[in-house]
């Protein structure tokens, strides 16, 4: 996909002789341009692809991507669907359609997809569509069918972390302050801070009594994150308390 990136002069592959290579590489070629967020680009080439083998399941999955991230849920459904009526196995379609219908608010249908994502087992990512159930079963909401589910993609990859950011998150609004803190802890030994994670942690060790604690989680999100809507939050807060 980066040879086809680098050395292209144009947004059309050279070789076309073969329709399906011609539709495996204008699918690269889209995918490698929307990763690049030349959006426009990606959408030709992906087209392109889509039009030369209509029955590439990969396409259809790439540009329903593509579609949703312009707002086009219509035709971003049907080209789920069709990715899907071509490999209805395939985890990470079943995945990201799956994320679409939670956006959607049609959540239970977005459970039946990330539950074929995970019945896979040769997705090598489980972690990811488990973290995803998990955070559509909180939409619902079902705490405690979307703790299930932050766990058992804890299981697949213990230092997945946006798995522990959301146990992390749960625990913190269940109260259980010091199971909160743990994963607070566990999730800042596998990635950096961001204002999410930050805030979460102001508020558990502010419930735990840690002044020092929550002063420095402060600075590090008024610093780090000054424009962020968690410090409007902590400053907000911070100005409330005695």
């Amino acid at each position: 996909m980066l040879a086809l990136l680098l050395g292209a002069c144009s947004s059309t592959p050279t070789y076309t002789s073969d329709p399906k290579r011609a539709a495996q590489a204008n699918l690269e070629l889209g995918v490698a341009y929307y990763r690049e967020g030349r959006l426009q680009l990606a959408m030709e080439n992906l087209r392109r692809a889509v039009e030369l083998n209509p029955d590439l399941s990969e396409a259809h999955g790439a540009i329903a991507i593509l579609y949703e991230r312009l707002g086009e849920n219509e035709s971003a459904e049907q080209h789920y669907r069709r990715a899907l009526a071509l490999a209805p196995a395939d985890s990470r379609t079943n995945n990201n359609f799956g994320q679409f219908l939670c956006h959607q608010k049609r959540l239970q249908d977005a459970d039946r997809h990330f539950r074929k994502a995970v019945a896979d087992p040769l997705y090598d990512t489980p972690e990811v569509a488990y973290t995803n159930a998990g955070i559509c079963a909180r939409r619902i909401p079902d705490l405690s069918k979307a703790e299930e589910y932050f766990r058992l993609a804890l299981e697949r990859n213990p230092f997945y972390p946006q798995a522990l950011l959301q146990m992390l998150s749960l625990t913190h609004e269940q109260g259980e302050y010091l199971r909160a803190r743990a994963y607070l802890q566990r999730y800042q030994q596998v990635s950096r801070h961001g204002p999410e994670s930050l805030w979460l942690g102001i508020r558990v060790e502010h419930a735990l009594g840690d002044r020092n604690a929550v002063s420095s989680y402060g600075l590090a999100l008024r610093n780090n994150f000054p424009d962020a809507p968690q410090t409007r939050a902590y400053l907000e807060w911070l100005n409330e308390q005695p």
